[in-house]
């Protein structure tokens, strides 16, 4: 497996991309905004007019887009990957994003019956992480196909082998259930903080060393302090999964009540016009009815 193609060059596709280009495979890109792809053909990598047209080059294809009708389209789309697999290479496709179980049942059956293999394989953390090759890829697939495609994989990080096909989402929607809830409840308790007047830092201070410490709480705290809402995961990617929760919840029959309530907050966030911005942000639905700022001193 040594010619790698690429599909989809966003916020964490392009970093992740670099990253199997950096772990000495021959890669080809295709991304249906064609200015994302001058980067790479710069650096004399090859670019393609379409899905189908990297994949028919490709040992392994690689997806990462943003929902399931983005993945539906550069997957089974008229010029989609599965059009263009090559079963003589024994075909292995790879999506990284994050979707509906649906999605992703329906994309492993087409690559299968288009003679190539599928790896359910979302991951976790940001862009920074992306960049330094430190995600969490939660694999869904059978043992077979993850050895051989297991290489590919340690380019973005970390591999988990969650279970089967389908596993892999279930997993990462499982992730940012507890992310979307855990964000609000960090927001809701930093505002109701400032509406005690209780200093920042103190309450950060109390968090971090007490028993409700959590990582993402130590890394996101400074940047309310700070002001600084740059996008790592944005409000609208985490309004997109949270949907994809509730959806899942509900056909399974499993009540969310506080993931209703982390989607809704996120959804006032973008109706303010944050939506862009870093999920931190979702603190400023909040700070505009309390008319009170976390952090601005």
């Amino acid at each position: 497996m040594d010619r790698i193609g690429f599909v989809g060059l966003g916020a964490m596709g392009t970093p992740m991309a670099w990253n199997v280009h950096d772990a000495g495979f021959a890669l080809g890109v295709y991304n249906r905004t064609a200015a994302k792809m001058d980067p790479f053909a710069e650096a004399g990598i090859d670019t393609y007019d379409s899905p189908a047209a990297l994949a028919s080059d490709s040992d392994a294809v690689v997806t990462m887009v943003t929902g399931p009708d983005a993945l539906r389209d550069v997957a089974l789309g008229e010029d989609g990957v599965a059009r263009g697999l090559d079963r003589e290479r024994d075909p292995i496709v790879v999506d990284a994003s994050t979707v509906s179980r649906e999605a992703t049942m329906e994309v492993n059956d087409r690559v299968r019956d288009a003679g190539g293999r599928f790896v359910d394989a979302p991951v976790l953390g940001t862009v920074g992480p992306a960049e330094r090759g430190e995600l969490l890829v939660l694999a869904g697939t059978d043992g077979e196909t993850l050895d051989d495609v297991r290489p590919l994989l340690r380019a973005f990080g970390d591999v988990s082998h969650v279970g089967e096909v389908g596993d892999g989402t279930g997993m990462k929607l499982t992730a940012n259930l507890l992310l979307g809830v855990m964000m609000e409840g960090f927001s809701e308790a930093l505002a109701f903080a400032e509406g005690q007047d209780l200093p920042l830092e103190d309450v950060l201070d109390v968090i971090r060393n007490g028993v409700l410490g959590a990582p993402l709480y130590d890394y996101k705290g400074p940047l309310v302090r700070e002001r600084e809402f740059d996008p790592q995961f944005p409000v609208d990617l985490l309004f997109k999964d949270l949907n994809l929760v509730l959806d899942a919840g509900g056909e399974a029959e499993v009540p969310l009540p506080a993931t209703s309530a982390a989607r809704e907050a996120a959804n006032a966030t973008r109706g303010l016009g944050h939506g862009e911005e870093d999920m931190m942000a979702l603190i400023k639905h909040l700070e505009t009815v309390s008319g009170r700022t976390v952090g601005d001193d």
